[in-house]
């Protein structure tokens, strides 16, 4: 994804956290701005606190390293996210699935991995905040989703303060765009003229191979021979969480699949694959 053209902007910052740099470019700058830039911050090293697996006191960790019949009492912002996540996974099938943290790890790792034989099972309560391992095996590995419910929470936060409008980001891979203005954003095709879109009260959200290789794995899969829809799919959706959540789901589909999911237009606005050598949209 490059970076969005000729913006309306007055001010921007970013932010260091959960391994890529967050960027916020607000539409006006309001009186309190420091303190807005400094809750901000809090907001997202809070949150990479409770999602990161690789740090040792966070719950997601302390959720992977559960024993049988041990139940962890989570935080607000860790149930709300593992429920969105739960909701995905039923939304996409099972195509989205955050407990395959393992087979995750082994494919980055540039391993094989065999998601479909993986054992354990975890038990989100939905109506008290935590979970349950049932079973040991699981672990999980928020990835993007926990991006994109940290730009979705920072929607929240600037709204609380009253700003305008904003384009938020998360790295190369997501942007949520909220007030009235419309940010334009160019999505470039190996060949041929780039794709212009204007995000307004929108996200947008790119999964590919270029950055991470191959880094998404078919819940599915026993035998590491995961096909990609394309090299690089985008997708725009309501939420920064929802459009990772179909970015990901995507990238797992074949067309046909993609044409019938697009055929009912929630949660998902449009998508953007990158086929034969072009953008093209679907529908």
């Amino acid at each position: 994804m490059n970076p969005p053209l000729q913006l309306p902007v007055s001010r921007c910052f970013s932010h260091d956290a959960m391994n890529t740099t967050f960027t916020f470019r607000v539409t006006d700058e309001p009186p309190q701005y420091d303190g807005i830039l400094r809750a901000c911050c809090c907001l997202l090293d809070e949150l990479e606190g409770r999602f990161s697996r690789f740090i040792e006191s966070s719950e997601i960790s302390r959720i992977n390293h559960l024993r049988a019949g041990e139940t962890l009492y989570l935080g607000e912002d860790t149930h709300r996210c593992l429920l969105l996540a739960m909701r995905a996974r039923a939304e996409t099938g099972g195509l989205f699935d955050v407990t395959l943290g393992r087979s995750i790890a082994r494919l980055k790792g540039g391993g094989t991995c065999s998601p479909g034989t993986e054992e354990g099972r975890l038990i989100l309560h939905p109506d008290r905040p935590a979970i349950t391992c049932e079973t040991p095996g699981r672990e999980l590995d928020l990835g993007g989703v926990g991006k994109g419910y940290a730009l979705d929470r920072i929607l929240e936060l600037l709204t609380e303060w009253e700003v305008p409008g904003a384009l938020l980001g998360a790295g190369d891979s997501t942007l949520l765009a909220y007030g009235s203005d419309a940010w334009p954003v160019r999505l470039a095709a190996a060949e041929g003229e780039p794709v212009i879109l204007h995000l307004q009260n929108q996200a947008l959200s790119a999964s590919g191979t270029e950055l991470q290789g191959r880094h998404v794995v078919h819940p599915g899969d026993d035998d590491g021979t995961t096909r990609y829809l394309s090299d690089r799919v985008w997708v725009t959706a309501a939420s920064a969480v929802m459009a990772d959540v179909w970015s990901t789901a995507l990238m797992l589909m074949t067309r046909e699949q993609v044409e019938l999911c697009l055929a009912d237009p929630t949660p998902m606005h449009a998508a953007y694959a990158e086929l034969a050598g072009r953008v093209v949209r679907l529908p």
